[in-house]
């Protein structure tokens, strides 16, 4: 049976294909249309999807997409109208596209893809759950999850045992520790549902000096993880802007978009991160007491919050701790057609999500003729393991190396196969590589990679960590020598890679120790600030020949950049690589 789950409308576009119970392909809509965050119709994303399944829409037997439209048109009915006159300018902003679009999904669904097939709805908060209870592999485990809003639901908890999910207590909109946390993004002068992460990695330079004040004033905490906003510091539920004038008299004017970041940005980014973890440890530790169980799965666009994570794992007592890569709106693909083949059908569960690597691959010969063709000079290696000696080499000597090989991750994360890496020992590689290639504020922290057996020698706690969702410490005797990728607090965004789920980059890891002494590689995304994460070899390249990086290795054929010429490096013959 073949089942195509969507997300769409919204932000974070994805398409998922599950056959027979197993997802076989997964991808982001703004890989492919390159419009970052995307909430187009994902239909690159679903060619991509059909073609990596060898099937064609003829052959689906069913649709899911994401969430309920008609409960999240009451939503909005209802809250507007409890807002009016002043909620009035939000609804006539928003009644346009609804009246349009999306009060019509399965229409609009089936004229895209040219196909009768039926097309059915899965809760929000359900898709989420199910995005990671269903592909942990647990036989049973607590679920948490924690977004801007669904339909009307905002945190989610409860429980998963076999291929059933009851989630028995919710927090409802407006109270919503995602939109909380967008206010203040949005009040930091970054886009909404997508700068979130940038807000995570300021509140590193700050001190909580607000924090008293936003939980005595703002956010009303009960023991159980439940909570309420106090509604006069916020606007998103009646107006166009998010933050209100009483937020504005708080903490003064919002910061204009490109300025200076302040010593007030980051105590407030630093006060949000920590309301942020206080809510989610109270309502993890409330979960564990509650069910008993040892393993927690968290889903949802805060479970992204990769600083949060590594504190639920570390103090709310579970041994185990599991993340789906795409926990965001994105994974609601997976999640929608993984809770259609479990939750309606009653099927028995099979698949796990081991790794990532659910988008599509490229052909390396047609990555040959594209190079040829253009006149780039580059060398072709019969056998992969010259490719990762000759990047280990690269990387050792301080170069910053491109690498695109096998098939693309599903997520907002860089996991090995659309990367640029970096060697972290070289002094000022943060700086020169936000400088050269990234361009990205220089607040960001990089993250490390890391031989999964290796992970403790050099961070703590020695979690592991394959889809980069978990913050640990570095250890101190490692700072100095891994300080590219040791945010200012002392903490790295961990990646733990093993040689059974990515044998490529976990050998380039290890011939890249060998060298070195020390297998921890610097990996970030394959992309420059305000672009998606590279999809194929042409994106790829595109992006090598535009910026300063001085090697790209795309799958068995690899290019070397030499001194400038004319104020631009030039792509060298394989003779003149250094």
């Amino acid at each position: 049976m073949n089942i195509l789950g969507l997300s769409f409308m919204y932000h974070d576009s994805a398409a998922a294909l599950l056959t027979d119970g197993e997802v076989v392909a997964a991808a982001a809509e703004e890989r492919f249309s390159r419009k970052k965050h995307s909430l187009d119709f994902p239909a690159g994303a679903v060619e991509a999807c059909l073609k990596i399944g060898g099937i064609g829409v003829g052959d689906l037997d069913q649709i899911v997409f994401y969430e309920k439209p008609l409960l999240k048109f009451e939503r909005i009915v209802t809250m507007n109208t409890l807002a009016f006159p002043r909620g009035f300018r939000q609804f006539s902003d928003a009644m346009p596209l609804w009246l349009k679009y999306k009060l019509f999904v399965r229409d609009l669904i089936q004229s895209n893809l040219g196909t009768q097939t039926e097309v059915v709805f899965a809760d929000h908060h359900y898709a989420h759950a199910a995005s990671s209870f269903f592909a942990s592999g647990f036989e049973e485990a607590a679920i948490l999850t924690t977004d801007g809003v669904g339909e009307w639901a905002t945190m989610t908890m409860g429980v998963g045992r076999g291929n059933r999910i009851a989630l028995t207590h919710e927090v409802r909109y407006p109270h919503s520790l995602g939109l909380l946390y967008s206010t203040v993004t949005a009040f930091l002068g970054f886009r909404v549902n997508g700068g979130e992460g940038k807000v995570m990695g300021l509140a590193s330079y700050g001190e909580p000096r607000f924090f008293d004040r936003m939980m005595r004033d703002m956010v009303d905490l009960r023991e159980d993880g439940s909570f309420r906003l106090n509604l006069e510091y916020f606007s998103f539920h009646k107006d166009v802007v998010m933050f209100s004038p009483r937020f504005v008299a708080e903490f003064g004017p919002p910061r204009v978009p490109e300025s200076e970041v302040t010593s007030r940005d980051e105590d407030l980014a630093a006060s949000l991160q920590k309301v942020v973890e206080t809510v989610l440890l109270a309502a993890a530790r409330h979960l564990r007491r509650q069910t008993g169980l040892k393993s927690l799965c968290l889903a949802g666009g805060v479970g992204l919050n990769s600083v949060a994570n590594g504190k639920i794992l570390d103090e709310c007592g579970f041994d185990r701790l599991f993340i789906q890569p795409a926990a965001g709106d994105d994974g609601g693909a997976i999640g929608s057609a993984l809770y259609f083949w479990h939750q309606v059908l009653g099927r028995p569960r099979s698949w796990r999500m081991e790794h990532a690597f659910l988008g599509p691959g490229n052909d390396p010969e047609a990555i040959r003729k594209c190079l040829e063709a253009r006149g780039l000079p580059f060398r072709r290696y019969e056998d992969r393991g010259q490719v990762v000696a000759r990047a280990a080499r690269d990387l050792a000597a301080g170069r910053i190396v491109g690498w695109l090989q096998g098939r693309m991750e599903y997520g907002p994360r860089a996991l090995g196969n659309r990367s640029i890496l970096a060697n972290p020992s070289v002094p000022g590689m943060k700086d020169t590589l936000n400088r050269r290639v990234k361009h990205r504020e220089p607040f960001r922290p990089f993250a490390p990679a890391v031989p999964v057996e290796d992970v403790g020698t050099f961070f703590d706690p020695p979690f592991e960590s394959p889809f980069m969702l978990l913050v640990a410490r570095t250890r101190p005797e490692w700072r100095d020598r891994l300080a590219a990728v040791t945010h200012v607090d002392g903490t790295a965004r961990l990646q733990t890679v093993s040689r059974e789920h990515n044998p490529l980059f976990y050998d380039l890891l290890t011939q890249y120790g060998r060298e070195t002494g020390v297998p921890v590689l610097l990996n970030t995304s394959f992309n420059i600030r305000g672009e998606p994460i590279v999809c194929d070899f042409g994106d790829a390249l595109t992006c090598f020949l535009n910026e300063d990086m001085d090697c790209l290795a795309l799958e068995d054929c690899y290019l070397v950049k030499g001194a400038a010429e004319a104020g631009r490096r030039r792509v060298l013959p394989p003779e003149e690589w250094p």
